[in-house]
């Protein structure tokens, strides 16, 4: 089952999880980590998408920690199928 996200305030849903170049990004904020939280929410607050492009099964857990975060952009299709209940509470 592939879990959705809205994709900030443009009324469609993309997955929480993507691969890279799968999804349309102009509309996006897209940031490389979850380090600038301020940005991430000013971003939300704008309605504007945010995306943020993860490399391991971390970044992605933290990435949708956060319920300002659209979607998780990865490289490795492993990724796509984390199971993140299991990575969040074990």
């Amino acid at each position: 089952m592939i879990r959705e996200r809205w994709f900030g305030a443009t009324g469609r849903k993309v997955p929480q999880i993507a691969l890279e170049g799968t999804v349309d990004l102009d509309e996006a904020a897209v940031f490389s980590d979850v380090s600038d939280l301020a940005a991430i929410r000013a971003a939300h607050e704008r309605g504007t998408p945010v995306v943020v492009r993860c490399e391991t099964a971390e970044d992605v857990q933290a990435a949708l920690a956060l319920g300002e975060v659209s979607c998780a952009l990865v490289r490795d299709p492993a990724l796509l199928d984390l199971d993140l209940a299991e990575l969040t509470y074990g």
